[in-house]
């Protein structure tokens, strides 16, 4: 059957099972979903979501109390993007409080730690790049000099 010309900008194919391969769109249902002891992460973007080659992107939502404290992506840089709450964001030795709309650019390899230390969840968008990166992906620093007390030393709370 022939679609005629003015309907065909307005049907929308649907693949039962788009291979990865030609996937540029992804629904709720299809987004992985993982728990890490610091945040529940809703991956959007990666090789085994869609064929990204140079991004990932991850929707985190943190609880209150937690954090991902001080560590490094040897081979990725980083933005970290606030939709809601409130965080407490390192870059190197120096931190600012994120609100929704706030961001921060994390250089390669550059120490970061994100905590909150408020009342409410932080959800925030991650994105990485590249996606694929030789090397480890996460090397933790929280337990070195001068990272280990440098929040004690700003006297800020505990978080775990």
């Amino acid at each position: 059957m022939e679609i005629p010309p003015r309907l065909s900008c307005c049907l929308i194919q649907r693949l039962p099972m788009d291979p990865i391969a030609l996937r540029r769109f992804v629904t709720d249902a299809e987004r992985i979903v993982d728990l890490t002891q610091f945040t529940r992460n809703e991956w959007l973007s990666r090789p085994d979501i869609v064929p990204c080659r140079e991004l990932l992107l991850v929707r985190a939502t943190m609880q209150p109390g937690k954090s991902h404290p001080f560590h490094r992506h040897p081979n990725r840089e980083e933005i970290i993007y606030v939709l809601s709450g409130t965080a407490e964001q390192w870059c190197g030795d120096q931190y600012r409080i994120l609100k929704p709309g706030d961001m921060v650019l994390i250089p390669k390899d550059e120490v970061h730690g994100t905590y909150n230390p408020f009342d409410v969840p932080v959800v925030f968008l991650a994105i990485l790049s590249p996606s694929q990166a030789d090397g480890p992906d996460v090397v933790d620093v929280d337990h070195e000099p001068p990272w280990k007390d440098l929040r004690q030393r700003n006297h800020l709370p505990e978080c775990g």
